[in-house]
């Protein structure tokens, strides 16, 4: 809910994650959550039942609740608690809110802001925890803890490969870095990542409706630089690295984590069959295959991979789990191949109606697209053929692609350090029988400057960052 939401109710009642109440328990429910009527506790409106007051406080804009909760306690408690955001969903009011993780241009802290695109402002999250450098180990408060534990989570992915082939100390001397993101349940979670060279099994989790974060359970395997997604409304974390006796270790290992339950489990590990198949036995003895990107299409998870030996990265097809049958199948030839990407560890991609896009960024020769996939062909197709973003090789996420309000956005940093929020409305669909809306290079009689039109601005903010991370959407 942004940095001013603080609430007492927990989100692990008895019926949070099971069957939906039907009307009357809801009714009781919504009744109970609010304070009784009284001397201490006054009607959240007098001379309207309290039901009534939280029908009318669920249809305020989010940002009104600012200063709406200093109405009075019983507002406070009405508005901080959970059950008027339940209430908001089923009347079809929920609020969908960007969040964006950021470092700081001093490269010392990490730092969460989440936007509103109906008030145009924007919300700084509390601290995250903090990390004890000991095994990986996580810290459930933030009190006494700087952000100075912080450091470097947007560390390239490349840095780390460096480690591996020579500069063993480099791990030990970074603070924190490789982390995570994902979101369940509506909340954000960070997971994992390097603690001075540990692979931590920490989970952090920020929930809206408390407005704090806190440790929930830690995964049951250590990783850096794994890769999230959700599914079935759970979480589903794969691959990643760790470090052993011999240096990093990329991982095969996934699981999942049920917020119904708060339990980790484990998912058959991937199979890595296209690295298993390299051509000699030096290649297959130095190229280390790793999970590169990730997405939910179509009801099953896919995860595109590269091969990565020091310093060159092979694009390596990908890998596809099925919920269903517990298991794992190689991706799509033509899905995997040719999954734009602009180097390891970025493969950009959001699911818009149903529809999967991609983001292949400009390089010295050819301008930036979005592409979108076609499963009837195995291919990729171009759905925009101009973005607004150069070529950042010094930063691993100059940009970030995102759905967001049915819309694909994109997240970038300017040479200014402005954060622009730029959406566009013109995409091609797989949907080919259909009249395209908008412009894309398929239309040879449309200009370069009527192509770079195609994307607008929403938003901007000059919030003195010198490196996007990731954004996750949340709805209340």
């Amino acid at each position: 809910m942004g940095a001013f939401l603080s609430s007492p109710i927990s989100r692990n009642q008895p019926w949070e994650h099971g069957e939906a109440p039907g009307p009357e328990s809801s009714k009781k429910l919504r009744l109970s959550s609010i304070p009784p009527s009284g001397h201490d506790h006054p009607r959240l409106i007098p001379g309207l039942p309290d039901e009534i007051s939280l029908q009318i406080l669920a249809r305020m804009p989010r940002m009104g609740y600012l200063k709406a909760k200093m109405v009075s306690r019983s507002w406070k408690t009405a508005i901080t608690g959970e059950e008027l955001y339940r209430l908001r969903k089923e009347l079809g009011v929920a609020e969908e809110w960007l969040y964006i993780l950021m470092k700081t241009a001093d490269g010392q802290k990490l730092v969460w802001h989440a936007f509103d695109p109906v008030s145009k402002q924007w919300q700084r999250l509390p601290l995250m925890p903090g990390i004890s450098h000991r095994s990986g180990e996580c810290k459930s408060g933030v009190s006494g803890l700087g952000l100075g534990d912080l450091v470097s989570a947007g560390i390239r992915i490349s840095d780390v490969i460096r480690a591996w082939f020579g500069h063993k100390d480099l791990l030990d001397s970074i603070p924190f870095c490789g982390c995570a993101i994902g979101t369940v349940d509506g909340c954000l979670y960070v997971l994992g990542g390097f603690s001075r060279g540990f692979a931590m099994k920490c989970v952090w989790r920020y929930d809206p409706f408390v407005n704090s974060w806190q440790a929930v359970s830690p995964m049951n395997t250590g990783r850096a630089f794994c890769k999230t997604g959700l599914l079935n409304n759970k979480l589903y974390v794969v691959g990643g690295m760790s470090k052993g006796k011999d240096g990093l270790t990329p991982l095969q290992s996934a699981e999942v984590f049920d917020p119904a339950t708060g339990v980790w489990a484990e998912v058959p590990n991937m199979t890595f069959s296209k690295a298993q198949a390299l051509p000699t036995a030096f290649l297959a003895e130095r190229m280390k295959p790793i999970a590169t990107g990730m997405t939910s299409y179509r009801g099953k998870l896919y995860v595109p991979k590269s091969l990565y030996y020091w310093h060159f990265f092979v694009d390596g097809g990908g890998e596809t789990f099925d919920p269903e049958t517990n298991s794992w199948a190689e991706m799509p030839v033509g899905m995997g191949e040719g999954w734009p990407t602009r180097q390891a560890g970025t493969k950009l991609s959001a699911v818009i109606d149903g529809d999967l896009y991609a983001l292949e960024p400009s390089t010295s020769s050819d301008s930036g697209k979005i592409k979108v996939y076609d499963p009837q062909e195995d291919t990729w197709k171009v759905a925009v053929s101009q973005v607004p973003v150069g070529d950042f090789a010094e930063s691993e996420s100059p940009y970030l692609l995102v759905g967001f309000l049915g819309k694909l956005h994109l997240v970038i940093k300017d040479w200014k350090n402005t954060i622009n929020i730029m959406q566009t409305d013109h995409l091609m669909s797989t949907n080919w029988t259909s009249p395209l809306v908008g412009t894309t290079c398929q239309n040879p009689d449309v200009s370069l400057e009527q192509e770079t039109d195609v994307w607008k601005a929403t938003a901007s903010k000059n919030i003195r960052v010198a490196e996007l991370v990731s954004c996750q959407v949340l709805s209340a």
